[in-house]
C-alpha cells in the first residue's frame, strides 16, 4: 500500500513528460546512463517509454536505492514499459572519443534501439543528444526528477553491474564485482600492483 504522500512524490516525477503529452505526444522516454566515474568497462544506457503516470512503488534515482530494489523494479519496469533497451560503447571507444561523448552516444544508440519510436526524449544532466531528430529535454538530476529517466538509470545500472560482475570472472584479482570498476582504495591498489587490465581506460588517470 503506497502512502499519500509517497503517491504524490511519484506522479510528481511524470512532471516533465505531463508536459509533452499536453502537446499530443504519447511515447516519451527517458535515457540515462551508468559508468562514466569508473576506471574500468563500458559505460552503460538505458531508454525507457513509460505508459502515462504508471506508478511503479519506490521508483527513484538507482544511486538511491538498494540493489534489491533496484531488481525488483528492473522487473517491473520492463513488464510495465511501452518499450526498453539498453546500449554500451566500450572503454576503449570511450578512449577514443572521451566519456561524456561515449556516455551520449550510448543514450543516443538505447533510443534508437527501443521497439517503437520515442516521439520525445527527456535526458538526464546538462547535456542533449547530438544530432536529435526529436524534441528532447536535459534535465540536471533528471534521474530523481524524472519517472522515465529514473526507470532507466535502474535498467542501466542493473545491467552495467552485471557486465562487471562478469569481467570478475575474467580479470578476479581486480574485485571488479565489489566495486564494479569505481576508482576505490582497494581498485587503484590493484592497478599498482598488476598494472592496466584489457578492459581499462588508458585515459583516466589513477590517483
Amino acid at each position: 500500500m503506497i502512502d499519500a504522500a509517497e503517491e504524490a512524490r511519484l506522479y510528481a516525477m511524470y512532471r516533465f513528460e505531463q508536459e509533452y503529452y499536453d502537446q499530443g505526444y504519447t511515447r516519451v522516454a527517458g535515457c540515462d546512463e551508468a559508468g562514466r566515474g569508473p576506471l574500468a568497462g563500458p559505460v552503460v544506457a538505458a531508454a525507457v517509454i513509460l505508459p502515462p503516470c504508471c506508478v511503479l512503488e519506490t521508483l527513484n534515482d538507482s544511486k538511491k536505492l538498494t540493489e534489491k530494489k533496484r531488481l525488483r523494479l528492473e522487473t517491473e519496469i520492463k513488464e510495465k514499459a511501452v518499450a526498453w533497451a539498453v546500449a554500451r560503447v566500450e572503454h576503449d571507444e570511450i578512449d577514443e572519443i572521451n566519456i561524456l561523448e561515449a556516455s551520449l552516444k550510448a543514450m543516443k544508440s538505447a533510443l534508437l534501439a527501443l521497439s517503437q519510436t520515442a516521439e520525445a526524449v527527456l535526458i538526464d544532466g546538462p547535456f542533449g543528444l547530438r544530432q536529435a531528430e526529436i524534441p528532447q529535454l536535459a534535465i540536471k538530476k533528471g534521474d530523481a526528477l524524472s519517472a522515465s529517466i529514473a526507470a532507466a538509470s535502474i535498467l542501466a545500472k542493473n545491467e552495467r553491474d552485471r557486465i562487471m560482475i562478469s569481467y570478475h570472472q575474467l580479470y578476479p584479482v581486480y574485485g571488479f564485482q565489489k566495486h564494479k570498476g569505481y576508482p576505490t582504495a582497494f581498485h587503484r591498489e590493484m592497478i599498482k600492483a598488476y598494472g592496466y587490465s584489457p578492459i581499462h581506460r588508458r585515459t583516466f588517470k589513477v590517483k
